[in-house]
């Protein structure tokens, strides 16, 4: 059976354009985080660009740099995660339905807002006729693709496959999220550490990643396994030690957890317990790097990815006081709403 290695990286956040994890100062997160959008001149014609919803404009750049960065020129499938799609051109369509009393309505927004709208535009900018899939599945949308890409590595005939998380910002879908109490209210103070308030810090980006089942001597890591599910049928501990075990590994051989705290006070509960369980583990956060949305637990996999290449481990992810003395194995525990579990097993190769 083949393995699965990260060989390039690409990434729009709401941090610096030329953000690095290792020496950028970090942008304090808001209550409503907007990605920094890049120059797409090179990559895409100003006339389409015009045209191309913003979650379609950072994919297509992500996808670019991880591509270039594996030197990719073929991928043998595009596969993407997302939890809102293209947003912004649905709120446009909708709108335009109740301004023009549902006639005489150009039919752009509705095409550019589906879901599958990303994964097809960065198959015809690259001309790829390849195994094409988009999966749309809450907060575990990203982990989804994931999965699939690591199942179509190592059980069939793909080599080099291209698979990402997206989501963009929409003002009308924000309100709605603020009204249902999903997202911070103004005023309410964002704090990762020891939160008090309900609701997230709303965010948007783009995160891209060329696997391969052929190690370079620039991959980033290896990975191991992962593991995706709604809701736990055994205990927290229960159900980690398993899957550990099945990789041969435990809880003491895991040099960094990554956990996705994300300062919602009800959603903190779960993390206080996996931090009881890793309480002699080094400890990482990124969502104050990040924000939250949908498939932010792809800047997770970007994160752990680079501090097991660099071996370094820089003091502005740490959650709690460890050091680790190596880092070879990482686990990414992630979360949204109490639902929508997952665990990614990376490993130094």
């Amino acid at each position: 059976m083949k393995n699965c290695y990260i060989n390039g990286i690409g990434s729009v956040t709401i941090q610096t354009i030329d953000f690095d994890l290792f020496q950028s100062e970090i942008q304090p997160v808001q209550i409503l985080n907007k990605a920094q959008q890049p120059s797409y001149k090179d990559l895409i014609a100003p006339a389409m660009s015009r045209r191309m919803a913003k979650g379609v404009k950072m994919s297509i750049y992500a996808a670019n740099e991880a591509m270039h960065e594996a030197k990719m020129v073929d991928p043998h499938a595009i596969i993407v995660g997302t939890g809102l799609g293209c947003i912004e051109d649905s709120e446009k369509f909708l709108d335009a339905i109740v301004v023009n009393d549902e006639q005489f309505l150009t039919p752009t927004a509705f095409i550019q807002s589906t879901h599958n709208t990303v994964a097809a535009q960065i198959a015809l900018n690259l001309q790829c006729k390849a195994y094409n899939f988009t999966y749309v599945n809450g907060g575990n949308s990203f982990e989804n693709a994931l999965f699939d890409a690591f199942m179509q590595l190592k059980h069939f005939n793909k080599e080099n496959i291209l698979v990402g998380g997206v989501d963009e910002i929409a003002s009308y879908t924000f309100s709605m999220y603020e009204l249902s109490g999903k997202v911070k209210r103004e005023g309410d103070v964002i704090d990762f550490m020891q939160p008090t308030t309900t609701g997230v810090a709303f965010a948007e980006g783009a995160q891209f990643f060329a696997i391969s089942s052929k190690k370079t001597n620039n991959s980033y890591a290896e990975i191991k396994d992962i593991m995706l599910f709604n809701a736990f049928n055994k205990s927290e501990e229960a159900t980690i030690i398993d899957f550990l075990a099945k990789n041969n590994t435990s809880i003491a051989d895991i040099d960094v957890v990554v956990l996705g705290v994300n300062a919602d006070v009800n959603q903190q509960r779960f993390y206080d317990k996996i931090s009881a369980l890793f309480a002699n583990n080094a400890q990482a956060y990124y969502q104050h790097i990040s924000g939250t949305y949908d498939t932010a637990s792809a800047f997770a996999l970007h994160l752990g990815s680079k501090i097991i290449q660099k071996g370094t481990y820089p003091k502005s992810i740490q959650y709690n006081q460890i050091k680790p003395e190596k880092i070879n194995q990482v686990l990414i525990i992630n979360q949204d709403q109490l639902t929508d579990y997952s665990f990614v097993l990376l490993q130094k190769c």
